[in-house]
């Protein structure tokens, strides 16, 4: 092994839903790891913000891009974009998603089945398959996708954003076998962690909860991550593809 296992330097790191939370966090650590990197998300004003502050802390270069991870054609346009700038792309991050709340299961929207299929499914599967044939046609890299416990433990209150995260590891496993040898894909697969979207729960009964159903007894905090980003992005998980990796203080069983 390197004697800098987690070294990025001479890498480019493309992170969907990379301006704020976990994408954030993971996109701050590729840099300061010496990988370029792309932001990618809806608000490209976020993601040009998040470039500047990028570049001003790491001296790495970064590039915020507009990017609507449900729709087809966006995919395209990220992938030529990355290219026409960077020339490749040497990790990517799957990172963007959404689950909206509804009342009842039998008040779920089809617009809304098929938003949250497309933001949390569709859109990966587009990515990693243009990002993967590029990556094994030339120096190979690290596809990771950002999952969720919902996919093994799922409630009624997520139960289509759970399915779309079900389907996203099972992607995974064929991603690592299409594009092997060169290209590894793994999932990361977060339990409930305490980013900007946590503001809106009821965090006096999240906590109580988190005491009585999470081993370590509270939410994640974003740079929790990181470690799990960096080995999976780095040739520290050179042997490492197809592997769902748990980050939930414990909360969920193990995927069967």
């Amino acid at each position: 092994m390197a004697a800098q296992p987690f070294d990025l330097s001479g890498r480019v790191a493309v992170v969907t839903g990379g301006s704020r939370g976990l994408g954030r966090a993971m996109v701050q650590a590729f840099a300061e790891h010496g990988a370029d990197v792309v932001i990618a998300s809806r608000k490209a004003d976020a993601c040009r913000a998040a470039a500047v502050e990028v570049e001003a802390s790491t001296g790495r270069a970064a590039l915020g891009v507009g990017f609507h991870a449900g729709r087809w054609e966006d995919a395209d346009r990220l992938v030529d974009v990355v290219h026409e700038r960077f020339g490749r792309c040497d990790v990517l991050v799957n990172n963007a998603g959404m689950s909206p709340l509804y009342e009842s299961l039998s008040t779920v929207s089809e617009e809304l089945f098929d938003k949250v299929v497309g933001v949390n499914f569709k859109g990966p599967f587009r990515l990693s398959a243009l990002v993967g044939e590029h990556m094994a046609a030339g120096g190979g890299g690290s596809i990771i996708n950002v999952s969720s416990v919902a996919a093994v433990q799922p409630t009624p209150n997520e139960l289509v954003y759970a399915g779309a995260k079900a389907a996203l590891n099972a992607m995974t496993i064929g991603i690592a076998r299409a594009y092997a040898p060169k290209v590894r894909c793994n999932v990361i697969m977060p339990g409930p962690f305490l980013t900007d979207i946590s503001k809106a729960w009821d965090l006096e009964a999240f906590q109580r909860s988190a005491k009585a159903s999470i081993p370590l007894q509270r939410g994640g905090e974003p740079h929790e991550v990181v470690g799990a980003a960096l080995y999976l992005a780095s040739d520290a998980s050179s042997y490492t593809t197809g592997a769902v990796i748990k980050i939930d203080g414990g909360a969920a069983y193990a995927p069967a």
